[in-house]
C-alpha cells in the first residue's frame, strides 16, 4: 500500500492544469480555463479548470474533480492506480506502507497468480495461432462461428490442445511454483495424485479485470464434442484474484464505449459481447450466465445509470432473471428490455443482419422495464383474476425498490394506464411494501445493534429515534396518505375546495422540514470537511485535567446526545471516516475527503469545501468579524443547534398533521398523549431557540 506521506506528496504536487492539459487543449477564460470536455461529445467548450482550487468540472456532463479523480475518469483506474500514474508523471518515489507477514504473503500469492495467468493467456494464444492443430480446431472453430480475425485478436481468445497435460508441462518447464498453477485452476490435481488440464481440447476466452489484468478463463468444449454434453463452458474456479460475482466478461473492452455512449447492454455469454463488438457496438458486457450480482452492477454503474438487458426471447430464462432487474433497480440504474426475435441471442442475431440493420434494431426496440414485464406477464394471465391480481403485485414489488421518489411516481402512472388500475391502488400498494422494506431494514439494523453490543448514548431530548433519522427509505407524505387509506392532499387552487381534513399545508410543511435538516446536515459536514482535525475549544475529562476537543469530536459528541444519526449516506460515510482517522498523524479533512476514492464523496466535499457561502450569516449585526476558522468554539455549536431545531420542528410538524385528523382526535387518551408531546417539542424548540439567540414563537 502506498504511504500517506506519498499519497500527500502526489496530491500537492499534481496540477490540475498540467494534467488536464495532456487530453485537452485549454484557453484562459479569467481565471480560470476551459475547453471541450472530454467525457462527452461536446461542441461548445463546456470543461472549466480552476487553477486555484486545483479541480475541473464540465457543466454540461458534470464530470471532474481533482487531478486524481480526473486521471482515474480519463484513464478508468482505480484510485491508487491513478496515485501511481500522477507520481510516475511527476516522478514522485512510491514508498509502500510497511505490510504485515501476512499482507506480504497475500500481496505475493496474487501477483504470482496474475503472472501466470498472464503466462497462460500468451500460451492459449500461441497454441491456436502458431501450431498445426490450433489453426486446424481452435481458430477454424471461430471462424466458422463468422468472427473476423481483429475480433479473435481484440479478445485475445486462444485454444489448449486435447492433451492430457500439456500445459502442465510447459508451466513447470517455464518454472511456475505447482502451487500458483493449480490455484489459477488452470490444472486440476485428482484423488490419485494425478494432474491434468483443465482446459484441454477447449477454445478459451480470458476474463480480464477493469483494468486489463487477466483474472480467469472460460473455456468452451467443440461444436463436434457437444453433444450430450450439459455444461458446455467451464470457467476458472475461485481465487484471490477471481471471482464470479465481480466479473463481467468484456467490460475492460467496452469501458471507454461506455462512458462515451451514457449506456450498457447487458447480454449472457462471451460471443454474444465478441458478435455486438462485429456489429459496431462495443458499449457491452456478459454476466457469463451467471445471475447478476450486486457487485457487477455497481462495477456497471461505476461507468453509466443507463442499461439495456437483451434477452433471447427464452420464457423460462426472462423469469429468471427478474430478479436481476429488480437489483438494478434497486441500485438506482435506469433499466430498459429488448427482446430479440424468433428464438435469436446476440450472435446468431448478428450473422444474418448488417451492422446497420443490427443497430438500428437495437436502438428502436428497447421498452422500459414495466411495459416489457407487463407485457410479458399479460400473455400469461389472459384474463384470468389472480394471476392478474399476482401480475400486479410482481410490477410492484419492481417498482417499490426504486429509491427516486420521482422515479417511482412515473411508473406508477404509466403502470396504472396500462393494467387499467386506479393509481391510488397501486400508489398504496408500492407504499406498503416499501414500509415493509424499511421496518425489516431497521429490525436488521437493531440485531445488528445488539451483536455489537453498542446501545445508544444520552437521553433522547428532542424524540427523535434512529427510525426517524434513518430516511433511505422513508415514505412520501403521499404514500403515508395511501396506506392509511386517505386521499393525498390536493393542491389548492383553481377547481379545489378545502375542506375541514385538508392537510396540504402541514404535508408542505413537512417536506419543508425535511429539506431544512438536510440543509441544516450539510453544513455539519461542511464543518467536518474544513476544519473537522481542528481543535475548537478545551473541555475538562473525568480526572479535572483540560484536553483539545476537535470539531468531529464535539459534533459526535452532540449527536450522540441526542441519539441522532445524519440522514444522507454521504454524511454518514463522510462522518464515520473522520472520526476513524481524525488522530492520524498529518490528517487533514479537506484534503482526504477531495480525494476520496468514492467519487460522489469527493464531489460533495469539493463542494462543500469550495463553496463561497460562509456562516457569516450568523452575525447579521454588520460589524467585522474574525475569519471562521478562528471561531469554531461559536459556529459549529451553532450550526448543530440549527440541525437539531429543525428535527424538533419537523416532528411538530408531524403531530400537528396527527392532530388534525378527527379519528385521531375522537380518542381521548390518544390525542391527550400528542397534545403532551406536542408542548415538550415547544418547550425544546424554545430551549434550542434561546441557545442560539433566536426569537421563537411560543
Amino acid at each position: 500500500m502506498i504511504d500517506r506521506q506519498t499519497v500527500d506528496r502526489i496530491l500537492d504536487t499534481a496540477n490540475i492544469v498540467d494534467v488536464v492539459s495532456d487530453f485537452v487543449t485549454l484557453r484562459r477564460a479569467g481565471a480560470n480555463l476551459k475547453g471541450l470536455c472530454p467525457f462527452h461529445d461536446d461542441r461548445t467548450p463546456s470543461f472549466m479548470v480552476s487553477p486555484s482550487k486545483n479541480i475541473c468540472k464540465c457543466f454540461a456532463c458534470g464530470k471532474g474533480g481533482t487531478p486524481v479523480h480526473f486521471i482515474m475518469e480519463h484513464e478508468q483506474l482505480t484510485y491508487p492506480e491513478a496515485l501511481r500514474y500522477l507520481a510516475k508523471k511527476y516522478n514522485i518515489e512510491i514508498k509502500e506502507r510497511e505490510q504485515t507477514d501476512e499482507e506480504k504473503a497475500e500481496q505475493s500469492e496474487r501477483e504470482s497468480l496474475f503472472v501466470v495467468n498472464e503466462w497462460a493467456n500468451e500460451w492459449f494464444q500461441a497454441q491456436m495461432n502458431d501450431t498445426v492443430d490450433g489453426r486446424a480446431i481452435g481458430l477454424a472453430y471461430f471462424r466458422q462461428r463468422g468472427f473476423r480475425d481483429d475480433i479473435i485478436k481484440k479478445f485475445q481468445l486462444g485454444f489448449c490442445p486435447d492433451k492430457y497435460d500439456a500445459q502442465w508441462q510447459a508451466a513447470k518447464a517455464e518454472g511456475f511454483n505447482e502451487d500458483y498453477i493449480l490455484k489459477t485452476g488452470l490444472c486440476i490435481r485428482n484423488e490419485q495424485g494425478k494432474t491434468y488440464d483443465r482446459f484441454r481440447n477447449r477454445v478459451i476466452f480470458p476474463i480480464h479485470s477493469i483494468s486489463g489484468k487477466v483474472v480467469g478463463f472460460g473455456g468452451r468444449v467443440l461444436d463436434s464434442r457437444t453433444k450430450g454434453v450439459s455444461i458446455k463452458y467451464q470457467n476458472s474456479p475461485e481465487s484471490s484474484v477471481y471471482s464470479k460475482k465481480r466479473e463481467l466478461y468484456g467490460l475492460f473492452q467496452a469501458k471507454q464505449a461506455i462512458v462515451k455512449n451514457e449506456l450498457c447492454y447487458l447480454v449472457e455469454g462471451y460471443t454474444d459481447v465478441m458478435a455486438m463488438h462485429q456489429m459496431g457496438v462495443e458499449n457491452v458486457v456478459a454476466s457469463s450466465g451467471t445471475a447478476l450480482t450486486e457487485q457487477q452492477i455497481r462495477a456497471i454503474h461505476r461507468f453509466t445509470e443507463n442499461i439495456v438487458v437483451i434477452y433471447d426471447g427464452d420464457a423460462a430464462g426472462i423469469k429468471a432473471s427478474q430478479r436481476g432487474i429488480d437489483m438494478l433497480l434497486a441500485e438506482g440504474m435506469s433499466v430498459k428490455l429488448l427482446l430479440l426475435p424468433d428464438g435469436d441471442d446476440p450472435d446468431s442475431f448478428a450473422r444474418k443482419h448488417t451492422s446497420q440493420e443490427y443497430q438500428q434494431y437495437l436502438t428502436e426496440h428497447q421498452v422500459d422495464f414495466i411495459r416489457f414485464k407487463t407485457d410479458l406477464l399479460l400473455t400469461e394471465a389472459q384474463g384470468d383474476p389472480i394471476k392478474l391480481s399476482r401480475l400486479v403485485n410482481n410490477i410492484v414489488d419492481s417498482i417499490a425498490v426504486i429509491p427516486d421518489e420521482i422515479t417511482r411516481t412515473f411508473y406508477i402512472k404509466e403502470t396504472s394506464q396500462m393494467l387499467a388500475v386506479e393509481e391510488r391502488i397501486i400508489t398504496s400498494a408500492v407504499a406498503r411494501v416499501r414500509k415493509r422494506q424499511r421496518e425489516e431494514r431497521q429490525k436488521e439494523r437493531e440485531r445488528e445493534t445488539r451483536m455489537q453490543n453498542q446501545p445508544a448514548n444520552g437521553p433522547q431530548q428532542t424524540g427523535t429515534t434512529s427510525e426517524q433519522a434513518g430516511t433511505e427509505a422513508a415514505l412520501t407524505p403521499e404514500e403515508e396518505a395511501a396506506i392509511a387509506g386517505t386521499a393525498p392532499p390536493t393542491p389548492e387552487g383553481e377547481g379545489s375546495q378545502p375542506t375541514a381534513n385538508t392537510t396540504i399545508n402541514i404535508t408542505k410543511g413537512r417536506r419543508d422540514g425535511e429539506k431544512a435538516i438536510l440543509q441544516a446536515e450539510a453544513l455539519i459536514i461542511q464543518m467536518i470537511v474544513r476544519y473537522g482535525e481542528k481543535v475548537m475549544c478545551e473541555v475538562e475529562n473525568d480526572e479535572g485535567e483540560m484536553q483539545p476537543l476537535t470539531v468531529v469530536e464535539f459534533v459526535d459528541y452532540s449527536l450522540n446526545e441526542d441519539n441522532l444519526e445524519l440522514r444522507d449516506p454521504r454524511h454518514r460515510q463522510i462522518m464515520a471516516e473522520a472520526l476513524e482517522h481524525f488522530a492520524d498523524e498529518g490528517f487533514r479533512a479537506d484534503r482526504y475527503f477531495e480525494n476520496h476514492p468514492d467519487i460522489r464523496i469527493a464531489e460533495l466535499a469539493n463542494e462543500l469545501a469550495h463553496d463561497p457561502e460562509t456562516l457569516s450569516r450568523i452575525h447579521e449585526s454588520g460589524m467585522p468579524v474574525k475569519p471562521e476558522e478562528q471561531r469554531l468554539q461559536e459556529v459549529v455549536p451553532h450550526v448543530m443547534g440549527d440541525y437539531k431545531l429543525a428535527i424538533v420542528d419537523e416532528e411538530l410538524q408531524m403531530l400537528m398533521r396527527q392532530l388534525s385528523d378527527a379519528s385521531v382526535m375522537a380518542s381521548k387518551e390518544q390525542s391527550a398523549a400528542l397534545l403532551k408531546r406536542y408542548q415538550e417539542l415547544k418547550q425544546i424548540q424554545g430551549s434550542l431557540g434561546r441557545e442560539r439567540g433566536d426569537r421563537v414563537i411560543t
